[in-house]
């Protein structure tokens, strides 16, 4: 009882600290397109097209555009500054949208959409890793109670953006299928310029020493990109088996419910992460949420209905947050204050390519064996990234080591 009620303690500590309100209403709306961008785009091409494939295709290649444009924007904000990259890649996903919007509804080509798709999707901004940063600047100091629970809420955020923001487009396009990328386009960019006129909570600018590297040159981050590359496909394929298994077993109503209860679960479980005192180092307690987090799809591929899948995904769910809660974490610990917004955004560089990856693999399996396998596909995904850290844990130990002596 003790513990639980100093975890809620330090929930509520957070939000005393100056300035965190406005900070994060601005990026509740501004983090909305993470889960409702390619849900649009899908809208808006089929409409155009016809063609979930080129729907579809449109969707990847703005996912990919993405993944391999945001480190770059990491590196720019931290040596510029949160505002000064922020406010025009605001108005670059705004004009961006605008012009994707325009092309589907003039009947431009295939390769019009693909290139305004391509440059939507590449300039959404990296609202995550943003909010991250600033909790570390604000909530960083002292024995790391206050910013564990800071990551967890943030992971509870996330969580919830992924069960309301696809619920909110699905109606949204009930009036036009234009008006789900116009409203991501608008609350994207609207949350965007939020934040950036957040200055008092806006992480300074820190020099970089004589030594600094790029992020990525940091072994335990590669590392680490490397698990996440295996665990987004892990995911991507789950959520590709769970459509074709409630196709074949249940009603169409019911993906997004057990979806959604995946989702839930996993917000359960940041808070649950988060209201709790770890005195396990932080490489090892995250790989034993990682462990925790596969061992909870480990059973998925024996469901023998609707009802035992939406039962188990609660249970399932719950094991998510606390394996990213601790990755982020652990960032934090091994890239230095100076690259912190890169090193966070190669590991949204690592999801969106093991997303890609794991969406053509996962397809390609549940076509020719049924969604079963799809699940098996997901939890081989989940052992290699689990294999992989075991494999580096020296590298993911080293991470821990930085943080401690900067403490020190």
């Amino acid at each position: 009882m003790g513990q639980a009620a100093a975890g809620l303690r330090s929930y509520r500590e957070i939000f005393r600290v100056p300035g965190v309100g406005g900070f994060v209403a601005a990026t509740l709306v501004g983090r909305l397109p993470m889960s409702t961008l390619s849900l649009a785009t899908v809208f808006l091409v089929t409409e155009a097209t016809g063609s979930y494939a080129v729907a579809g295709s449109v969707a990847s290649g703005g996912a990919v555009c993405y993944a391999l444009l945001v480190p770059q924007l990491g590196y720019l904000m931290d040596r510029l500054g949160q505002r000064r990259a922020l406010r025009p890649l605001a108005w670059v996903f705004g004009a961006a949208g605008a012009a994707f919007l325009l092309a589907a509804q003039l009947d431009a080509p295939t390769w019009a959409l693909f290139a305004a798709g391509a440059a939507w999707g590449a300039s959404m901004p990296p609202m995550s890793a943003l909010v991250r940063t600033r909790w570390s600047h604000l909530a960083g100091r002292g024995d790391g109670t206050l910013l564990k629970s800071a990551y967890s809420f943030e992971s509870v955020a996330d969580e919830l953006t992924f069960v309301v923001g696809p619920l909110l487009v699905s109606v949204i396009v009930l009036l036009h299928p234009a008006a789900g990328v116009a409203a991501v386009a608008t609350l994207g960019t609207t949350g965007a310029l939020l934040l950036a006129a957040q200055r008092r909570t806006e992480p300074p600018v820190l020099p970089r020493q004589a030594a600094s590297r790029r992020a990525i040159t940091i072994p335990g981050l590669r590392l680490m990109c490397g698990m996440y590359v295996c665990t987004a496909a892990m995911f991507a394929g789950h959520e590709l088996a769970t459509v074709s298994f409630v196709d074949e077993h249940g009603e169409p109503w019911m993906v997004g419910g057990v979806l959604g209860t995946y989702a839930l679960g996993s917000a359960v479980g940041g808070l649950w992460y988060g209201a709790r005192v770890w005195t396990l180092s932080l490489h090892r307690r995250f790989l034993l949420t990682m462990a925790a987090m596969v061992a909870g799809v480990a059973p998925l591929w024996a469901m023998p209905s609707v009802a035992a899948l939406w039962a188990i995904s609660l249970f399932s769910g719950v094991l998510i947050a606390p394996a990213i809660i601790a990755g982020y974490s652990l960032v934090r610990e091994g890239v230095p204050a100076e690259s912190l917004t890169e090193g966070m955004t190669w590991l949204s560089t690592a999801v969106g390519l093991g997303k890609a990856l794991g969406v053509l693999a996962a397809g390609l399996i549940v076509d020719a064996s049924g969604p079963r396998w799809g699940y098996a596909f997901s939890l081989g995904c989940g052992c290699l990234a689990l294999a992989v850290g075991l494999l580096g844990v020296r590298s993911l130990r080293s991470m821990t080591n930085a943080g401690l002596a900067r403490a020190a």
